[in-house]
C-alpha cells in the first residue's frame, strides 16, 4: 500500500498507520473482512468490521483518484503540456475536484464559443481588455479585429468574441472555483417548481411544486423525493445560491476598476457564471449531495435490514406454515425440525361453515400426524384471521401460534432458488414454506431474496445501485459470518456468503456433500473440489460441524487455533471435550502462558469465551408476541388506543409499526420519544416490539398515525398540552417552507401506507 495513502487514511479514521498498512495488506493477500476482525486482531489492533471496511473502501477511493492523476499526466505529456510547475500541482491534489480544476484549462474540449472566437485570432484582444488598464478603449482596440471573412463583421463581434474568452479563463481559474464551490455548499439552496401542465399527474409531489430548501439542512429523503419527481418529468430542479453574492464574489475576483475595460470583464464574469461556472457548480453540487443522500439511505436500509438478518430464531422444530389466503384458500406447509417439506394442503376459511369445518379437521389431522410443535402465519391478507382461526382449535397449550412478516415471500416464490429447491411444487405452496423457514432461522431463509425486496428501506430504488449492493453484500457477509453456519444442512445460498467461498464452491460444497454424505470435520474441507489452502483459511471458522470427531469443529475456534486448546487441556491435565463440558476446569487457564509474539491476549479472550459457549449464536432468544385481540383491521382502531406493534421499518422521518390491522402506522420522528429525537434509529429498531398509541386515522387514504410518547394522548383522545408543545417546537426546528410530514404527505405512500402483500390471492 501507499505510504502517504496510509497516513492519510489514519488522519482521517483517527488510528495508526501500522494498522492502516496492516489491514491493507491482509485485504490485498485476499482476506475478507469478517476474517480480518476475527482471527487476525493482533495484527490490526483488534480493529473492528466497521473500521475495516472505511479502510477498504477509502483505500479504492484513494487509488481511483491515484488512476486518473496518471491518466491527467500522460496526456498532459503526449500532447507535451506538461510543466514541472503544473506536475507538482497535479501530484499535489489530495481531491478528484481539485485535480479536475487544474486539469480543466488543458483538457481537450469540444468547439466552445471561446475556442471559435480564439480561431477568429481575438485572443490578443481579450487579453488587452483583461488587463484592465484605466485609458484603454476597448471599441477603439476592437476596430483593429473587423475582418468579414472570419465573421467579424463589427466592433460588438470582437467585443463578443473577447468576452467569450474571458469568460472561459474565468470559468477555468482553480482559486475562482475552489471559492465558488465553497459558495454553493454554504449557501446553495434546492429550488423545486411543477412542470407546467403536470399538477393533476403529479399531485403526489404536490409539496414540493413551490419548495426551497438550504443544501446543508436538506435531508436525504427530500434530497430523493426531489429528484424523484425531476426525473418522472414533474418537478423543475434547481440548486443555485443567490445569484446577487456569487456574482459580487467573481467580481471582487477578476474586475479591477470601473472602466470601459473593467465593464467588459464584469460582463464577461457574469456571463461565465450564469452560461459555465453555475452549471459546473451546480452539477457539482448535485452529484455531492446524491452521494450524501444515498450514503444516509443506504445506512437506514443496512440497518434496518442487520435487524431483521439477526431476528432471533425458533431454532429447530416441527413446523406447520400457512400462507393466508381469501379467495384461493390458506396454503399450508408441514415441516420437519431441519426445514425439510413433508406435505402441503389448501384449507378455505373465508367461504363457508363448511369449508371451515373441513380446514379444521384437516389442520387438525397435520397436527397430530407430524408432531407440529409451533404454526407460522404469514401476515399478509388474511393474516389476521387466519391467526384467530387456528387459535380457536384444539391447540396443545405449548404449541405457540406466530405471526411472521412475509415481506418478500413472492419474490422468492417465483425466483429461480425457489424453483430449483421445488421443481414440481406450485408456486403458492413455496411462499407458506418461506414462511415457515423465516420462522425457524430468519437468516437462513432471507439470503435467498434480494435484498431490496424485504421492504425495509427508504427509496432504495433511487440510490447507487451500486453502492447500495455493496454495503448489503457487505452487511449479509457480516451477518452470515457472524452466527456461522451449519456446513451439512446450510442452503448453497447461505453458504456463498460464508468467508471465503462464494457461489461455485458453495455448490461444490452441496455436490460434495450429497455424493459422500455429511462431512464429519474440518478437515474434510479441504476433500471439496476447488476449495484450496487460502479458502479453507478463509472459510474454516465460520463454518460449523455438529455432533463431528473433533469438538472444536462445532465452535468458532479457528484449526489454526486448535494446538493453543490442545495446550491450555494438556495443562489442566484433561481432554479437550472434557475443558468443554467442566466450567471449574475453564477457570483455572491462565491466558499470559499461551501468549507468544503470534498469538496475543485479544485471541485467546476469543478461544476462551468459545470455550464457554461453544458454537454460540450471538442472536437474541426467540420471544412470543400477539396483537391485541379483536383489533385486526383498520376499521376497528380509534384515537387513543394503546396497542401493542412491532416494528417494520425505520427511516429518517419515523418509524413503520404494525399493529395487526394489515397496515403500518406511522409514529413520526417527533412521537418518538418525550425528547427531542434527530435520528430515529437512535431510538428504534426493527422487530423492536413497542407500545404505541393512535393519533388517528384516515380510513379514505389508509393511514395510520400512531405515537410512542407516553403522555401523546389522554383517555377521551384528545391531544395534551405536552403532546401540543412537542409538535409545535417540531414545527419551528423544520424549514421555513417545511414539506408536509410524511405519515399525510402523498408522495410517500408507498412507503408510508405500508399494507402487506396481497400477492394476488
Amino acid at each position: 500500500m501507499n505510504e502517504k495513502h496510509a497516513v492519510k487514511i489514519a488522519n482521517e479514521l483517527n488510528l495508526s498507520p501500522q494498522q492502516i498498512m496492516a489491514t491493507a495488506s491482509l485485504l490485498e493477500d485476499g482476506a475478507t473482512v469478517p476474517f480480518i476482525a476475527r482471527y487476525r486482531k493482533e495484527a490490526t489492533g483488534t480493529l473492528d468490521e466497521v473500521a475495516i471496511t472505511a479502510i477498504r473502501d477509502r483505500t479504492a477511493q484513494l487509488e481511483e483518484l491515484d488512476r486518473r492523476r496518471e491518466s491527467v499526466l500522460k496526456s498532459l505529456q503526449e500532447r507535451e503540456l506538461l510543466t514541472d510547475e503544473l506536475k507538482e500541482k497535479i501530484l499535489a491534489a489530495d481531491t478528484l475536484s481539485t485535480l479536475e480544476d487544474i486539469y480543466l484549462p488543458y483538457r481537450p474540449k469540444r468547439r466552445t464559443r471561446a475556442t471559435i472566437a480564439k480561431e477568429k485570432g481575438l485572443e490578443p484582444l481579450a487579453k488587452f481588455i483583461f488587463e484592465q488598464k484605466e485609458d484603454t478603449d476597448p471599441v477603439a482596440e476592437a476596430g483593429a479585429y473587423i475582418d468579414p471573412e472570419k465573421g467579424i463583421e463589427t466592433v460588438d463581434d470582437a467585443l463578443a468574441g473577447s468576452r467569450d474568452i474571458i469568460a472561459e479563463w474565468v470559468n477555468e481559474n482553480q482559486e475562482a472555483r475552489e471559492k465558488m464551490r465553497a459558495l454553493f455548499m454554504k449557501k446553495a439552496s434546492f429550488r423545486s417548481k411543477v412542470t407546467a401542465g403536470k399538477e393533476t399527474e403529479g399531485v403526489k409531489f404536490r409539496d414540493y411544486f413551490d419548495w426551497e430548501e438550504s443544501v446543508t439542512k436538506a435531508p436525504s429523503h427530500r434530497i430523493l423525493a426531489m429528484r424523484r419527481g425531476e426525473n418522472e418529468g414533474f418537478l423543475t430542479l434547481r440548486a443555485e445560491p443567490p445569484e446577487e453574492e456569487a456574482l459580487a464574489l467573481l467580481e471582487s475576483m477578476f474586475v479591477k476598476g470601473t472602466g470601459p475595460a473593467s465593464q467588459e470583464v464584469k460582463a464577461a464574469v457574469h456571463d461565465c457564471y450564469k452560461r459555465l461556472l453555475c452549471r459546473s457548480m451546480e452539477t457539482e453540487i448535485r452529484v455531492e449531495t446524491k452521494q450524501r443522500a444515498d450514503s444516509e439511505a443506504i445506512k437506514i436500509f443496512a440497518d434496518n435490514l442487520r435487524e431483521l438478518l439477526l431476528a432471533p430464531p425458533l431454532g429447530q422444530k416441527n413446523v406447520m406454515a400457512i400462507d393466508p389466503g381469501i379467495r384461493t384458500g390458506c396454503k399450508v406447509g408441514s415441516l420437519d425440525r431441519q426445514g425439510k417439506l413433508l406435505q402441503t394442503a389448501t384449507v378455505y376459511l373465508f367461504q363457508s361453515e363448511h369449508a371451515k369445518k373441513d380446514a379444521a379437521a384437516k389442520l387438525g389431522e397435520l397436527l397430530n400426524t407430524y408432531e407440529v410443535e409451533a404454526i407460522a402465519v404469514g401476515n399478509g391478507t388474511g393474516g389476521r384471521e387466519t391467526e384467530a382461526f387456528v387459535k380457536s382449535l384444539s391447540l396443545p397449550r405449548n404449541v405457540p401460534v406466530v405471526m411472521v412478516n412475509e415481506s418478500g415471500a413472492s419474490v422468492y416464490s417465483a425466483s429461480e432458488v425457489a424453483r430449483t429447491e421445488f421443481p414440481d411444487l406450485d408456486i403458492t405452496f413455496r411462499g407458506a414454506i418461506s414462511i415457515g423457514r423465516r420462522l425457524m432461522d430468519p437468516l437462513a431463509e432471507l439470503v435467498k431474496i434480494d435484498p431490496k425486496s424485504i421492504g425495509v428501506g427508504q427509496y432504495q430504488h433511487d440510490v447507487n445501485q451500486q453502492a447500495l449492493k455493496q454495503s448489503l453484500d457487505d452487511l449479509v457477509i457480516s451477518c452470515v459470518n457472524a452466527v456461522g453456519v451449519e456446513v451439512n444442512t446450510a442452503s448453497e445460498q447461505l453458504l456463498t456468503y460464508v468467508s471465503g467461498l462464494g457461489p461455485q464452491l458453495a455448490r461444490n460444497m452441496i455436490a460434495y456433500r450429497n455424493e459422500n454424505g455429511p462431512l464429519t470435520s474440518r478437515k474434510d474441507l479441504k476433500k471439496v473440489p476447488r476449495l484450496g489452502p487460502k479458502a479453507f483459511e478463509q472459510a474454516a471458522g465460520f463454518l460449523r460441524v455438529k455432533n463431528g470427531t473433533n469438538p472444536l469443529d462445532a465452535s468458532a475456534v479457528h484449526p489454526e487455533s486448535y494446538h493453543i486448546v490442545e495446550a491450555m487441556a494438556a495443562d489442566l491435565g484433561c481432554e479437550v471435550r472434557g475443558l468443554l463440558e467442566d466450567e471449574e476446569l475453564r477457570q483455572r487457564i491462565d491466558l499470559q502462558k499461551h501468549v507468544t509474539d503470534k498469538v496475543g491476549v485479544p485471541t485467546l479472550t476469543d478461544i476462551l469465551a468459545e470455550l464457554f459457549k461453544p458454537g454460540r449464536d450471538p442472536r437474541k432468544q426467540f420471544e412470543g408476541f400477539h396483537f391485541t385481540e379483536g383489533i385486526e383491521t383498520i376499521e376497528d382502531l380509534r384515537s387513543g388506543m394503546k396497542l401493542p406493534g412491532v416494528v417494520t421499518n425505520v427511516t429518517a422521518f419515523g418509524a413503520f409499526v404494525d399493529i395487526g390491522v394489515h397496515q403500518d402506522g406511522l409514529v413520526h420522528v417527533s412521537q418518538i420519544a418525550d425528547r427531542f429525537v434527530k435520528d430515529p434509529s437512535k431510538v428504534v429498531k426493527v422487530n423492536q416490539r413497542v407500545t404505541v398509541t393512535v393519533l388517528g386515522v384516515d380510513l379514505e387514504r389508509k393511514r395510520i398515525s400512531l405515537s410512542m410518547k407516553k403522555d401523546s394522548v389522554q383517555s377521551n383522545g384528545k391531544e395534551t398540552k405536552s403532546s401540543k408543545r412537542s409538535r409545535n417546537s417540531d414545527k419551528e426546528r423544520r424549514p421555513k417552507k417545511s414539506v408536509t410530514t410524511p405519515h399525510n404527505n402523498p408522495f410517500v405512500e408507498a412507503l408510508s401506507g405500508r399494507t402487506k402483500e396481497p400477492r394476488g390471492r
